[in-house]
């Protein structure tokens, strides 16, 4: 599922900075496993939708409006949260965020109406996205202290989360209630952020020494290949050292390439800039609306209209996270390869396609491989289209892509459910396809508005 904008922040009054390997590493441990627990909750909530369907005997039509809950709480508290962040802190924001996660996804099997249920995933949102947006801040924080870009590593740790909370949901959809597995997992949540919280609260937010490094620092012009990005969720743009030559489609950037880059023409046109923005956050609408859908709908599409039991259908986004995962984890290593364009113009085909397959197959297995095959190729999406909207007007047109991208979670829940409604559940999901064919089709479009001067 796509994350939140970079928020800097600072404990006010912090008398001493992580300066330690050993700190460092201990807070990146802590940092890591909220990211993990995010994902694992979140997939453990999305495999028990079919059940909490049948239980309020909601049509797909007011599951897609309950479902909106969850999109419109994270979306409506990311501001303040950035906001506690610099009064607080992020490392204490993190942990009361994670709490309200944990906790929350034991209200949903509680339920017996579709309205109940919009309700309390409006809780269940509010922690979701104040803990998106709390533990990206620390972990941007953490890499300007490292001057690392290890942003994608966090991120993949959420995908496998996800994979495990999927995968286990699954395991135990056929023996345990909605309730006592939603239950279960709310406690051991909790015991994960006491466990990681206590190790978060007792460091401080990091400092670089020497000053700001180039992770800390995203330019205007800094759309390298190695730009890294944060991923279920907002992805926020951490550039790291780049030349010009990092600009090219085949460029790949080491440490005697560290030169600083020139601006690109069209960001000294700021008409021009700005709808090229628009651009790059409607291609992050497009991958965000195709891995809401994933979340919300994978599920219930192999069980209701494929027959699959509770336990293999819940395998529809275990296998679609793992692939997510599998596609961050190599993510520079094809950018590297390929290039930007390149890389968004592969991936939105290949989801494209994948996505065709799972929706429209009559086999279950097939359907599984087109979800793993459009977990690989949206991996990727949403970090370059960021990267590429910060290049053109820096950390402001990361904020604007990133705004663009969140509309596409809460279009796609009610979208599908009212197709669902009109139509059918496998047609409402070709939909994700087209969207991941427009991305491509855009990126090929726009494949030299990001280009240094003198290329």
């Amino acid at each position: 599922m796509p994350t939140p904008n970079k928020t800097r922040t600072a404990i006010p009054g912090a008398r001493r900075s992580v300066a330690t390997p050993r700190d460092l590493a201990r807070l990146r441990a802590a940092i890591t496993a909220f990211f993990f627990l995010d994902g694992f909750v979140f997939a453990g909530w999305v495999a028990r939708i079919p059940a909490i369907k049948d239980q309020t005997s909601a049509s797909a039509g007011a599951l897609g409006l309950a479902l909106l809950g969850v999109s419109a709480g994270g979306t409506a508290t990311m501001m303040a949260t950035g906001r506690l962040c610099r009064r607080f802190g992020s490392h204490p924001t993190t942990v009361a965020s994670g709490v309200l996660l944990a906790g929350s996804v034991a209200l949903p099997p509680l339920t017996h109406s579709a309205l109940a249920l919009g309700l309390v995933l409006l809780v269940f949102g509010t922690g979701f996205g104040a803990l998106n947006v709390a533990m990206n801040s620390a972990a941007v924080d953490l890499i300007a202290a490292l001057r690392r870009p290890v942003m994608p590593g966090f991120h993949a740790a959420f995908s496998l989360g996800g994979m495990a909370g999927a995968g286990l949901g699954g395991l135990i959809a056929d023996q345990l209630s909605p309730t006592r597995h939603l239950s279960l997992l709310a406690v051991f949540g909790l015991l994960l952020a006491a466990a990681a919280g206590r190790t978060l609260i007792s460091l401080p937010v990091p400092t670089p020494q020497g000053g700001p490094g180039p992770a800390a620092k995203p330019g205007p012009a800094t759309s390298s290949e190695h730009t890294a990005t944060s991923g279920p969720a907002t992805e926020p743009a951490l550039a790291t050292k780049a030349g010009p030559a990092a600009e090219s489609e085949h460029a790949t950037v080491g440490p005697e390439h560290a030169a600083a880059p020139e601006p690109s023409p069209v960001a000294e046109r700021p008409g021009r800039a700005r709808w090229l923005v628009a651009v790059f956050g409607l291609i992050a609408l497009c991958t965000a609306y195709g891995e809401g859908a994933m979340a919300d709908w994978a599920a219930l599409h192999l069980h209701q209209d494929l027959d699959a039991s509770a336990g293999l259908a819940a395998a529809g986004y275990s296998v679609f996270a793992l692939m997510m995962a599998v596609g961050r984890l190599s993510g520079t290593a094809l950018l590297e390869r390929l290039g930007q364009t390149r890389a968004l113009i592969a991936g939105g085909t290949t989801a494209a396609a994948g996505m065709l397959l799972g929706s429209l197959s009559p086999m279950i297995w097939l359907a599984l491989l087109g979800f793993a095959v459009t977990g690989l190729g949206l991996a990727n999406l949403f970090p370059v289209a960021i990267a590429r909207a910060g290049a053109l007007t820096g950390p402001g047109g990361v904020a604007a892509a990133s705004t663009l991208g969140y509309g596409g979670m809460l279009l796609g829940p009610p979208t599908i459910g009212f197709l669902a409604d009109w139509y059918s559940l496998p047609i409402a999901l070709t939909t994700v396809a087209a969207l991941a064919a427009v991305a491509a089709v855009v990126a090929y479009g726009t494949r030299n508005a990001v280009r240094p001067a003198g290329s």
